[in-house]
């Protein structure tokens, strides 16, 4: 089963394919696209040891010539000596404007080698073949490239719209299940701020997607994807509503940020404590339920993902350390950060109007769970 979404931006359209094999089409559909007959490949080096050479294969029967470049993965390849280092070599390799980059990795591979098409030679197209569940539902789809700077997470960047997106759920069997949960948090995300319904439904089928059942996985994938893409061909630039993207963003790049981006702290498992921080904040507001609160924080727990401050790895966690990135957050205007405060289960709003006392006093209540 396989399905394919639309990215609608007039004429920079973009297909997103998705199913169980999807990759194994690339060649054939690229084949005498590229001009020269080439690809440029910006892989993680682990991933492309297990999947690499099918690809590969597919891509010399072909007679499409690669050129690879390999990264190692984790969020400190995010990073301005990584991002120098592959457009030397890229260029070193007399890259020229007609290429094409292929991304293939999770999302910091995805995010880097964006920022690299972004870049050489004034913009390059490429192709997302994401490999992690995370970067299959969010990152891969809507264009934001970048690295990290040491003030923050992906605050060096450009929006940079990819040709194609395929999401091939048979790269996710060597994905670790850490990694998998981490993942989850972004799909479980699109429930909590857009649509009650497929929260609901992954209430009752979360576990048949973590299992990895075909058919519930693909569903999840296609529903998250389906969101992304509506929210961004309404706001490609992030001028209003795809802030809606970001709930839980705030909390938990700040928690990234403290941890140093080293492992012990995943995107996923951030972002997961951070809408639970959302819900809390809305609860504390009056504008959503504590029952609309427990339930979502209910459901990540249950999805194995961290929620309350014991449950993340030893680190000295206070109130100003948290402020502190938070007040570089992308979205902080006029020295005031934005949060996204949801009102329900499937409804959420941009907020610059947040009191700091109510978010002092929920994150004083999250340092004591």
């Amino acid at each position: 089963m396989t399905q394919t979404i639309d990215v609608g931006l007039g004429e920079r359209t973009y297909p997103i394919h998705i199913g169980a094999g999807v990759l194994d089409g690339l060649a054939a559909q690229w084949a005498d696209r590229l001009k020269p007959r080439r690809l440029s490949i910006v892989a993680d080096e682990t991933v492309w040891k297990a999947h690499g050479p099918a690809l590969s294969a597919q891509l010399a029967q072909a007679e499409i010539d690669v050129r690879l470049v390999t990264v190692p993965g984790g969020e400190e390849t995010k990073s301005f000596p990584v991002f120098a280092d592959v457009c030397e070599q890229m260029l070193a390799h007399g890259i020229e404007r007609r290429d094409v980059l292929l991304a293939f990795g999770g999302g910091v591979v995805g995010d880097l080698a964006g920022y690299v098409a972004a870049s050489l030679l004034r913009g390059i197209d490429f192709i997302q073949v994401p490999t992690t569940l995370l970067a299959q539902v969010d990152s891969s789809v809507g264009g934001k490239t970048g690295i990290n700077s040491r003030n923050g997470k992906n605050l060096v960047g450009a929006f940079h719209q990819p040709k194609a997106v395929y999401i091939d759920t048979d790269l996710l069997e060597t994905l670790p299940e850490r990694e998998w949960r981490a993942g989850y948090a972004e799909v479980a995300k699109y429930g909590c701020l857009w649509d009650g319904a497929f929260f609901q439904w992954l209430e009752s089928e979360g576990p048949a997607v973590k299992s990895g059942d075909q058919g519930a996985l693909i569903e999840a994938i296609t529903r998250s994807c389906a969101i992304k893409a509506d929210v961004v061909a309404q706001d490609e630039r992030e001028s209003g509503v795809r802030g809606l993207l970001n709930l839980g963003h705030t909390f938990g790049h700040a928690l990234e940020a403290i941890y140093g981006y080293d492992g012990r702290l995943l995107h996923g498992e951030g972002v997961s404590v951070g809408i639970g921080l959302a819900y809390a904040l809305g609860r504390e507001l009056g504008l959503s339920s504590g029952q609309d609160e427990q339930r979502v924080k209910a459901h990540l727990a249950a999805a194995g993902l961290p929620v309350h401050r014991a449950d993340l790895a030893p680190e000295t966690l206070t109130l100003d350390a948290l402020w502190t990135p938070m007040m570089k957050d992308k979205k902080v205007q006029d020295g005031v950060p934005t949060f996204i405060v949801p009102t329900s289960i499937g409804d959420t709003h941009l907020n610059r109007d947040v009191p700091k006392a109510a978010v002092d006093k929920v994150l004083n209540e999250w340092l004591e769970t």
